[in-house]
Formats: C-alpha cells, structure tokens, sequence
C-alpha cells in the first residue's frame, strides 16, 4: 500500500512540475473570479425576474377577482334589464286601458253634450223653461236637472284629464325606466368585455415572464455549475502545487496580517490605515498573489475547506452558520498558529490576536 501510495503521489508530482505540452493551463484565481461574478449578475437577473414575475402573478389575481365581479355585475344587469322589460310591458298593458279610459271619457263628454244642446243653441234651454206652463215649479225642476248635468259632465271631464295625465306618465315611465337599463346593461357589458381583455393580456405577461424565469435559472445553474468547477479544477492544481511548498504563501500571508496589528475597524475598509475582517484578509493573501473578493461569502468558498485540526498558518476561519446564503456567514479571521487567529473584530475596536475557538466557529478554508 505504501508503495501504491508512495507511487501514486510520484506521479502527481511529475504532473504538476511536468504538464504536457499541450495541456491547458489550470484556471487562474482571475477566472474564478470572473465565473463567480457572471454567476452573481444572474443571479440578480433571476432575482429581478422572479420579483416581476410575483408582481404579475398578484396583478393577475386581482384582475381575475375584478373580472368576477363585473362579470356578476353584468349578470345583475341583465337581470334588472328582464325586470324593467317586464315593467315595460305591465305599462304598456295599463297605456292601453289608460287609452281606453280616456277614449270612454271623450265618448261621455260627447254625449253630455249632446244632451244638453243637442238641437238648441246655449239660450233656448233658458228660454223654453221661462215660458214652460209648467210654472215656477217646473221651471225649478228643468234647472236641477241643468245643474245635475252640469255636474256630471264636470266629473267626467275631470276624469278624462286625469286619465289622459296618468296614460302620459305611465309612457313616460316605462320609456325611460327601460332606455336606462339598457344603458346599464351595455356599460356592464363594456366594462366586463375590458376587464376580460386586461385578464388575457395579464396572462400572457405572466406566461412571458415565467418562461424567462425559467430560462433565467438555466442560466444561474450553468454559470454556477462553471464557476464551481473552476473553482476545483483551480484548487486541484494549487493543492498539488502545495506539496513542494503551499505552506509557505500561508506563512507570509499570515505574517503580512500581524503586522496590520493595533490598525483601527472600519467597516467595509481594505487598508492601508483600517480594516474590517474581509478587507483584512484579502489584502493579506493578495500579499502572496491569491486574490479575493472583499466578502465572507465568496472567502469561505475561495480554496478547499480544511478540518479544524488540520489548520495551517493563513488558513481562514469563519464564524456564523452554514446555510444556502453565504451571507449568513458574518467574520472571518485569519489563523496564525496555537489555536489563535488574527482578526479585525469590529467597530470600536483595532486589529488584534484572539482565540479562534468560540461558538460561532463554523469552519476553514485554504484560499488558492
């Protein structure tokens, strides 16, 4: 076994040292970063793409709520237009007894008239009861009679006018109860026609944008994909690249970042007067040509992760919780040996040597 071993890592050295001519050279910290940094802008598209995409699956939501209830509105309508046509028709039926009514009236009116001077002009009734032989008694009872029928072509013309009046209102009525409901009804019927146009178009939108969101996280998946395999085809090659000698680039990383010691916390500042604990970090391994960006998220992912009792000089060390988002991971430091990290703690205080071990260790990485 030991001389498989032994064999085996033989053959990685020669690799290293000795590439094939035409081997392509391995991906540079540039690359990765370059990978890194296309997966993060569509990352942000996916992100954009998905807010739009809830935006209008919510305005489509409320638009099919506002179809329903126009919907039901127009169905009310043509409920009450049923209604008023009805009522149209009832009118119509008491027009015509109302026309009748009225017609019974001139006939009656007719009639009294001809009653009392069919024949005789105005003064002739007058005169024959003045030389009737009947007397004053006669004459008395041929004047009641008058008046009697006096009366009685007075109610009926009364009648008449008020039949005449409440045949007009009844039109009128019916006429216009009717005119405005159709009205009505056609309004509900415009409003629910372009209710059902925006629904159609909303819909279409949401189609539009959940192929694009789809084809968006096609996109993320791929870039990621190719950022992580630079990423290991890059460690692949620093890790054997170590074995004649990595320690040493962690050695003046580490020697670089004690010198920073007593410099104040600022945050988000990289050097050269203060530092916050990512900006400390990158500047020490850029010391040694190992660039990183300025973020725990993409340190702790930035060489291959090293158990804890493995540490070397250089390595990082990451304190928060491990999740999907790297942003939940919030300090890094930098170890130094004997269980003791060099670190620019926080705002208020300066660069300092601490203990590595607290609760909120979550791991180590050795960048490359």
């Amino acid at each position: 076994m030991r001389t498989a071993a032994a064999g085996l890592l033989a053959s990685c050295l020669i690799i290293a040292l000795c590439p094939p001519v035409h081997a392509d050279p391995p991906p540079s910290s540039r690359d990765v970063r370059r990978a890194r940094e296309i997966a993060k802008d569509r990352a942000r598209e996916l992100g954009t793409a998905s807010a739009r995409l809830v935006a209008a699956q919510s305005r489509l939501a409320r638009l099919d709520a506002e179809v329903e209830r126009l919907v039901e509105a127009y169905n009310g309508e043509r409920v009450e237009v049923a209604r008023a046509g009805q009522a149209y028709e009832q009118a119509k039926t008491r027009l015509t007894a109302a026309d009748a009514a009225v017609a019974q009236a001139r006939e009656a009116v007719a009639a009294l008239a001809a009653q009392a001077y069919g024949g005789m002009t105005p003064l002739e009734p007058v005169i024959g009861m003045m030389i009737d032989t009947g007397g004053v008694d006669g004459y008395l009872h041929r004047a009641g009679i008058l008046d009697q029928l006096g009366d009685q072509r007075a109610a009926v013309l009364t009648r008449m006018r008020d039949a005449q009046e409440v045949s007009a209102i009844l039109r009128t009525q019916a006429a216009t109860a009717y005119a405005a409901q159709q009205a009505a009804l056609e309004r509900a019927g415009q409003a629910k026609h372009a209710a059902q146009a925006a629904v159609a178009r909303q819909r279409r939108e949401t189609r539009t944008l959940r192929a694009r969101k789809s084809e968006l996280q096609r996109r993320v998946d791929a870039a990621r994909g190719r950022a992580e395999l630079l990423a290991r085809q890059r460690a692949a090659a620093i890790s054997l690249k170590g074995l004649v000698g990595g320690s040493a680039m962690g050695d003046l990383a580490a020697n670089w970042a004690l010198s920073q010691l007593g410099k104040p916390y600022v945050w988000a500042a990289d050097g050269p007067a203060s530092y916050d604990c990512s900006g400390l970090t990158m500047r020490a391994w850029e010391r040694v040509g190992v660039r990183l960006d300025h973020w725990t998220g993409t340190q702790w992912t930035s060489g291959p992760h090293v158990p804890l009792d493995q540490l070397q000089r250089g390595d990082l060390v990451f304190f928060g919780r491990i999740s999907s988002d790297p942003g939940t991971i919030h300090h890094v430091g930098m170890y130094v040996g004997r269980g003791l990290m060099v670190h620019a703690p926080q705002t208020g205080d300066v660069v300092r040597v601490a203990s590595i071990w607290r609760g909120d260790l979550v791991g180590a990485t050795r960048p490359r």
